[in-house]
């Protein structure tokens, strides 16, 4: 593990760069490779004195992010995490010495130190305020990071101040020479942001790169998330459909489909193959080979048959079709998992600041206390294989043992069952959604527990709640839903939004070939 801080001046001064160095020094007695990472710079990254100095990495040019604040965090996220795979701690650095004191500086630093999953700490000139004055100064800098959640663990006071300010919870420094340095670095963050998420997860997927079906080629959303998928290497792509037709529409979207494979769905090359096949699957329905070439006429089927047969390592499909037509095939053909007592769902819910997991909320209806367990279970091996640290809250309308009957009680049954199972996962529940999520409201309703208003994972008792709350959270707060992803099947088939954006779609791909990894 690479432990990092990111440390930034709150105003115009001089001095900083003298705490950068004394910091690295300092750090140097406790790490062996030991790295320096300016977030933005200045015009030329390489003539950057922090970059130059210590033959450091960086980010972006500040013209960047003046230009599109996104892009240029996907960059600097990009960027850094191939950065500290070579180091056992990094300092990464905000604004220093001579750099422009832009209005809403500390919010950036903040959203950047919290993509980079790094705590923060200030570079303060006390500019003669007294002890009294700079201790209310720290107080608004912190609640200005403490918007994007990450916490301020340190401050350095430029200068030889008469007294020091006292903040609790920070520890507050003169030198960067001090023995408490190497400590501050341990404060990583639990949060995933969804840049972290979509960072490491097209690493993930271009670390064994997966051939992903698309059946819905007649879609021009599916084929620019192809064009993206295909030219970052993250996945390869097979259409089912009429090459003629899909490099007609790709030079119309001015888009390079030339590397995807395109498969015909009347080929006998398949077909052949398929058939036969898909009556031994379905034989204890009595389907007849004449029924079965008309059940592989549907797209979505012949899709799944490749999947099956190894044509293909996952499907994703969904853009124009219901998620039953998606998933239906999926159950009559891949089937579950063995060990798997249920197929589920969740959604990753890519927030505003981090990502949670919702589950389930597209397939079961009204799973019992024994599925519930299960579901909670798997939602949290899914947590996992995308980097959203598991805390797993079963959500009811009572927390804890506030409240009585039967829905109530199912939860809580479901929670005692996960817990056998699952000793070192912390789950809780029943607990209601602003107990799991708000830790004010944690420490009313639950005190002591590990999970509320920490959770990370949402498990709702039945389809009706699940689905509902999921939308309910996606529309007002302007998260991207990035599923259902399927869990517990044989091989990764993940359903789409008929409203999904080309970059849903892209995450989907995404997911399912690191799903098709495992």
């Amino acid at each position: 593990m690479t432990y990092s801080l990111y440390i930034t001046a709150t105003e115009p001064g001089e001095g900083g760069l003298a705490v950068i160095r004394s910091v690295v020094n300092k750090l140097k007695d406790s790490y062996e490779k030991v790295g320096v990472f300016r977030a933005f710079v200045n015009g030329e990254g390489t003539a950057d004195p922090v970059v130059k100095e210590f033959d450091g990495g960086y980010g972006t040019v500040r013209a960047h992010y003046a230009e599109d604040e996104l892009s240029a965090m996907q960059t600097v996220v990009r960027q850094y995490r191939e950065f500290v795979r070579h180091y056992d701690a990094v300092v990464i650095v905000g604004r220093i010495d001579g750099d422009p004191a832009n209005p809403g500086l500390l919010a950036r630093s903040a959203r950047t130190a919290a993509n980079v999953g790094a705590a923060i700490a200030f570079i303060v000139d006390p500019q003669n305020r007294s002890a009294d004055a700079l201790t209310s100064y720290l107080e608004l800098a912190r609640e200005e990071v403490a918007l994007a959640n990450v916490p301020l663990v340190a401050a350095w006071i430029l200068g030889d101040p008469d007294q020091l300010p006292q903040l609790e919870g920070v520890e507050v420094l003169t030198s960067g020479d001090d023995d408490r340095v190497p400590d501050l670095l341990r404060h990583q963050l639990k949060t995933t942001t969804p840049l972290m998420f979509e960072s490491a997860l097209m690493e993930r997927a271009q670390s064994q790169v997966r051939r992903i079906v698309l059946p819905e080629s007649d879609d021009e959303r599916i084929l620019q998330a192809a064009a993206i998928i295909l030219k970052s290497h993250t996945a390869d792509i097979t259409f089912v459909g009429d090459r003629e037709q899909i490099n007609q529409r790709a030079e119309e979207l001015h888009i390079d489909l030339s590397a995807a494979e395109v498969v015909d769905p009347t080929d006998p090359a398949y077909l052949d193959r398929y058939v036969p096949e898909f009556v031994q699957l379905r034989k204890k329905k009595g389907v007849t080979p004449e029924q079965a070439r008309q059940k592989l006429a549907d797209l979505s089927y012949f899709a799944t048959m490749m999947v099956h047969m190894g044509d293909a390592d996952g499907m994703v499909s969904g853009a124009s079709h219901t998620t039953a037509e998606t998933i239906v095939p999926s159950f009559q053909i891949i089937k579950p998992r063995p060990g798997t007592s249920i197929v589920s769902s969740v959604f990753l819910m890519l927030l505003k600041d981090r990502v949670h997991v919702y589950g389930d909320c597209a397939v079961n209806p009204n799973p019992t206390p024994e599925q519930l367990a299960d579901i909670a279970l798997t939602s949290a091996q899914t947590a996992q294989q995308f980097g959203v640290e598991p805390r797993v809250a079963l959500v009811s309308y009572s927390s804890g043992t506030s409240g009585a009957g039967p829905d109530v009680d199912a939860v809580a049954q479901a929670t005692r069952i996960a817990q056998e199972k699952a000793p070192d996962l912390p789950i809780d529940g029943p607990i209601q959604f602003d107990a799991a999520t708000d830790p004010i409201v944690a420490a009313k309703k639950m005190p002591g527990s590990a999970v509320a208003g920490r959770a990370t994972v949402y498990i709702f008792p039945d389809l009706n709640t699940g689905n509902t709350t999921y939308k309910a959270v996606q529309r007002t707060s302007g998260a991207t839903a990035v599923g259902p992803v399927l869990q517990g099947l044989n091989k990764p088939v993940n359903d789409l939004s008929r409203g999904a954006l080309v970059a849903d779609i892209v995450n989907t791909i995404a997911i399912t070939a690191v799903q098709a990894q495992h």
